[in-house]
């Protein structure tokens, strides 16, 4: 009786840990279940709901994106086309100017202005070329210093009639002794060089007599010809330029 009773109770207590250990397991599963299921509703708020709204937006987003993308490369085309006619048209705008300065250079060469004599002019007549071959002060030279030395007289002759009217004009007696120093020295000063003026158009006349015979452009005194550029700077010249040094050094001897 005492051995059946042991094993009842032994077996008793066996099947009492099973079942602890049955239930132990259960519990287990039972929180494995609760967790898997929590993990899936956390991943199931996680993840946005892809309703036709947001696939709406996002085919929008992608489509103004690349709109945006081809605006902005049309735009800098744009503005690079811009900037370029821009360049052209500054360039044509002073290749404009620079030609329109040009061609007013010609015509302010070609055409002197009103009131202002051309430099290069010899007493309003321009200077003689020579062509190659050409004789030494053949008709055409000596015409052409004829009407030089002409034009230079009557320049001369009208200074002289311009000074004398003013001499007849300013016969007013200043009561200051100083304003009537200062006139005199005037007059004086101007009479001296209207007597050089004189002078000069007595010579402009041998030289034109000089024309007329034919010995006009030669050396007086060794006969070389005297050049057609010293006789534009000096009409009246009769010496050549050897001659006319020497005589300079002669003097400055003789002082």
């Amino acid at each position: 009786m005492a051995t059946s009773e042991k094993k009842a109770r032994t077996t008793r207590k066996k099947m009492s840990a099973k079942k602890k250990t049955a239930a132990k397991k259960a519990a287990r599963a039972k929180k494995a279940v609760k967790k898997a299921r929590a993990v899936k509703t956390a991943v199931r708020k996680k993840k946005p709901k892809t309703t036709k709204k947001t696939i709406a937006k996002k085919t929008t987003k992608k489509t103004t994106k690349k709109t945006a993308k081809k605006t902005a490369k049309k735009t800098k085309t744009r503005s690079a086309v811009k900037k370029i006619a821009k360049k052209t048209a500054k360039k044509a705008a002073v290749s404009k100017k620079t030609k329109s300065k040009k061609k007013t250079g010609k015509k302010a060469a070609r055409r002197p202005a009103a009131g202002k004599t051309d430099s290069s002019l010899i007493h309003g007549i321009k200077p003689y070329k020579p062509k190659r071959g050409e004789e030494y002060m053949n008709a055409v030279q000596r015409t052409h210093f004829q009407g030089i030395l002409n034009a230079w007289r009557q320049q001369l002759v009208d200074e002289i009639s311009r000074t004398l009217h003013i001499m007849q004009d300013e016969t007013v007696n200043h009561p200051d002794p100083n304003d009537r120093a200062t006139q005199e020295t005037d007059m004086s000063l101007e009479l001296r060089s209207r007597d050089r003026e004189r002078k000069l158009i007595r010579k402009i006349d041998e030289t034109l007599l000089l024309i007329d015979a034919g010995d006009y452009g030669f050396c007086e005194n060794c006969g070389v010809e005297i050049g057609i550029e010293r006789l534009e700077a000096r009409p009246t010249a009769s010496l050549c330029i050897d001659c006319k040094t020497l005589d300079e050094i002669r003097e400055r001897q003789m002082v």
